[in-house]
């Protein structure tokens, strides 16, 4: 970085009323975790790729983890599928994560991968399945007690594919029970976060099929149940940031699970395909932080950033490090939102320069102020160069192929 380069960035940026000092020290306070299972073996529907190096346990997924912490200083914590992720001694699991210098973060149940659900796992006709499900949310909840993990992040597959498959109104009661049992379970520390997704693998209709009703579970549960929004489960067209500024005025907003799609499927880097989408996103989220509300600030204040992909044709480690640079850098283009000129915009019915005044902000190029931030973190300035010339890439490759998948 040049000296000269970020000297004129801060002076463009303080002509603006923009004080970069406050800026930075929301940089380095971003955390975004990662998961286990975008370092392992993954594919489409049609196949698993296997790669060669990928971890071919929970253990050597954290390790190839802190590689991306190590080299960003965004990503402490590594949230756990289960039983992708199962081991005899959690206890061990957490050791290792903090001499890594990792926390195990949020506990993923898994409801989809058994033949016993494939007409539904909590909201299957048959009430032996129900219950079998159910012990599976409470067996998660007492992983977390071990991990030491807040949140439990929650994803149902569950759904019909036809008309008269299943009784709607059944299957929404059934939800509700299995998630108000799991709610009990938990301790007072412990967040659920309940994700929706508008259709797949269920095409005629699923049974969390948007953030509405997610938000509904959440109210009759509790305040320990907020949503989880993840950025590749909405039909074209959905207006993201608007589901994000709702939640975040009804204070229920729990976390994201940062993806991208182009159509349907979800796992695709974030901010490839619409990185406008996440800036906007970040700009609801910082304008919340704004609000004279407490329990708005305090929910900004508590939000879970988190990736969800599973590379299928790229390299894990750099997918995973592409992944959480795109999210750095739209968090530090938000960052630039003069908010006074938009309110005064807003007030004069200035429709264009309300547009202008966020946009602008999104057109700069945030090289020097990221630059600077990990020049003052003691981390490189080009993280993924940094990578590609170290030889943890091919020291891993003696792990050979069929390492741990999904």
């Amino acid at each position: 970085m040049t000296d000269r380069a970020y000297s004129l960035f801060e002076e463009q940026q303080k002509a603006r009323g923009i004080n970069l000092e406050e800026v930075k020290a929301q940089l380095k306070a971003l955390k975004i975790e990662t998961p286990s299972w975008g370092y392992g073996d993954s594919g489409t529907r049609f196949k698993v790729f296997q790669k060669e190096g990928v971890p071919r346990n929970p253990f050597e997924k954290f390790e190839d983890a802190a590689q991306v912490h190590g080299l960003t200083g965004l990503c402490p914590s590594v949230a756990i599928h289960i039983p992708w992720d199962k081991v005899e001694d959690y206890g061990k699991l957490r050791n290792h994560a903090e001499g890594l210098g990792l926390k195990i973060g949020a506990v993923n149940p898994n409801l989809f991968q058994e033949d016993d659900y494939m007409l539904g796992s909590v909201t299957n006709a048959d009430a032996a399945i129900r219950r079998k499900a159910i012990n599976h949310l409470l067996e998660c909840v007492d992983i977390a007690k071990e991990t030491g993990s807040r949140d439990l992040s929650l994803w149902f597959a569950d759904g019909t594919n036809y008309p008269g498959q299943g009784d709607i109104r059944k299957r929404k009661n059934w939800m509700l029970e299995a998630l108000g049992e799991m709610y009990k379970a938990m301790t007072p520390e412990m967040r659920m976060l309940i994700e929706y997704k508008c259709f797949e693998p269920a095409f005629y209709h699923t049974d969390i099929a948007d953030w509405g009703m997610a938000f509904n579970y959440a109210l009759k549960l509790g305040p320990q149940a907020e949503v989880l929004v993840d950025t590749g489960h909405h039909l074209p067209g959905a207006n993201i940031e608007h589901i994000v500024a709702y939640l975040l005025d009804e204070k229920r907003l729990g976390g994201f699970h940062f993806n991208s799609r182009k159509y349907a499927d979800d796992d695709l880097i974030v901010g490839t395909t619409n990185p406008y989408e996440l800036f906007l996103i970040f700009y609801q989220i910082l304008n919340a932080a704004k609000d004279l509300d407490a329990g708005v600030r305090d929910n900004v204040a508590n939000i879970a950033y988190m990736i969800d992909q599973s590379h299928n044709i790229e390299k894990k480690i750099p997918a995973m490090l592409r992944s959480v640079l795109n999210v750095q850098t739209q968090f530090a283009k938000a960052l630039l939102i003069n908010h006074a000129e938009i309110e005064e915009a807003q007030v004069n019915g200035d429709v264009l320069g309300a547009e202008d005044a966020v946009r602008r902000a999104f057109e700069f190029d945030v090289t020097p102020l990221l630059h600077a931030i990990r020049e003052e973190q003691g981390l490189p300035l080009d993280p993924m160069k940094a990578y590609l010339s170290s030889a943890y890439g091919k020291d891993i490759l003696a792990r050979g192929k069929g390492g741990a998948s999904w």
